[in-house]
């Protein structure tokens, strides 16, 4: 009975830990349209600066692939005649943070080559350039490996590669929606799907290599096509494919 005590006594600590955070911003994908003093699109496919975004993708952003439809922001992925298209928005210039806590409700399409994800940059990336800047993936997903998510972080520390990475088996990944979270400090960062921590990064070292999290970021959903990631293999009787966010929400 003692122990049933304490348990309850953290569960309620815990629920008053989070009912006490301030809700800073929210985006409900309600109504017909993107709202666009949250949101812009990214369109094209990277070049001539980034071609294939860096990562040998293989689709081109259209704003004609994102769509806000009951209660969703919806980001599809198709192929027409020999060209992949899809859609990508940010809030860069529009809404950035530092620190707090984060929450997607997601559902994640299935299907070999898709790669779908949640994810922010350092608002100083025109100065720095990239890793320099950070970058934080709330949550990653390749169709190629079904029921399983990645939560990952870039740093120059690491060259950009991806070391700091945690892969988490998910049943249901594509089937339903989840919910993935982030919390960011000063020292840390933390991850969680549907309410289970996944992974914590911390280094030892902060400094501007091993940890360049100390600045404002913004957020960028998008739904990539093949890439060194996602792909290289793509099987085109998937398509169309649609990547659903019901809301992002931030609080401090």
């Amino acid at each position: 009975m003692k122990k049933n005590n304490i348990l309850l006594s953290l569960i309620l600590c815990m629920g008053l830990q989070v009912s006490s955070q301030e809700l800073i911003w929210e985006e409900d994908f309600e109504g017909d349209s993107l709202n666009m003093e949250n949101w812009s699109y990214e369109t094209g496919d990277g070049c001539p600066d980034l071609c294939g975004w860096g990562n040998n993708e293989r689709q081109i952003y259209s704003q004609d692939y994102v769509k806000v439809k009951d209660g969703n922001l919806v980001l599809t992925a198709d192929k027409v005649g020999d060209k992949y298209y899809s859609g990508k928005v940010n809030t860069r210039d529009k809404f950035e943070f530092q620190y707090g806590t984060v929450e997607v409700r997601a559902k994640l399409p299935d299907g070999h080559g898709l790669w779908p994800a949640i994810w922010m940059l350092g608002d100083n990336i025109d100065e720095v350039g990239w890793p320099a800047s950070g970058e934080i993936d709330i949550m990653e997903f390749v169709g190629r490996q079904p029921d399983t998510i990645h939560n990952a972080l870039h740093t120059p520390a690491s060259h950009g590669d991806t070391e700091n990475i945690k892969t988490t088996p998910v049943k249901n990944a594509t089937s339903k929606f989840h919910i993935f979270k982030m919390n960011w400090t000063e020292d840390a960062i933390t991850f969680y799907i549907d309410g289970k921590k996944t992974y914590t990064f911390s280094p030892s070292e902060k400094n501007e290599e091993t940890y360049p999290y100390r600045h404002p970021f913004y957020f960028l959903l998008n739904l990539a096509v093949g890439g060194n990631f996602g792909g290289p293999e793509v099987d085109d009787s998937i398509f169309p494919k649609q990547f659903l966010i019901d809301y992002v929400k931030v609080y401090k």
